[in-house]
């Protein structure tokens, strides 16, 4: 259930259409998800938000695009994200993720949370061989 409703003609707003154009342009795809529908009731929010997933996620970098969505996966998992674990496994599908490479992603996120958890719960001193400002 959704805390707002989306304007119901978000594009009339010339911000939001101009965003939801060039989120077209970039993915090219007439696709605009939800998200962005939401976002649009708040037309600087939206701004904000595409200008930096567009930054990260569909400028070039060091990461290829795949990895960049399996790590949003995996960050989406932990934090309980629905709609972006199915946002983004869409993505990583399109992108080339195989359903080996999908299972060993999700092996690698259910260790590491249960890992994290023993660390936590045990509160595991930092080796400080791992403290990078010791290595100078």
């Amino acid at each position: 259930m959704s805390t707002i409703a989306p304007p119901p003609n978000p594009e009339s707003n010339p911000r939001v259409k101009a965003v939801f154009d060039d989120i077209r342009a970039t993915r090219k795809s007439e696709f605009v998800n939800n998200m962005w529908f939401w976002l649009a009731f708040d037309p600087d929010l939206l701004e904000r938000t595409w200008a930096e997933v567009k930054a990260v996620m569909a400028t070039p970098s060091a990461l290829d695009p795949l990895v960049k969505e399996m790590l949003y996966i995996a960050v989406s998992v932990t934090n309980g994200c629905g709609y972006c674990i199915h946002s983004h496994t869409a993505a990583a599908k399109a992108k080339g993720m195989s359903e080996a490479e999908h299972a060993d992603l999700l092996r690698v996120v259910s260790l590491a949370a249960k890992t994290n958890q023993l660390a936590t719960a045990l509160q595991v001193p930092i080796d400080p061989a791992f403290d990078a400002t010791a290595q100078r």
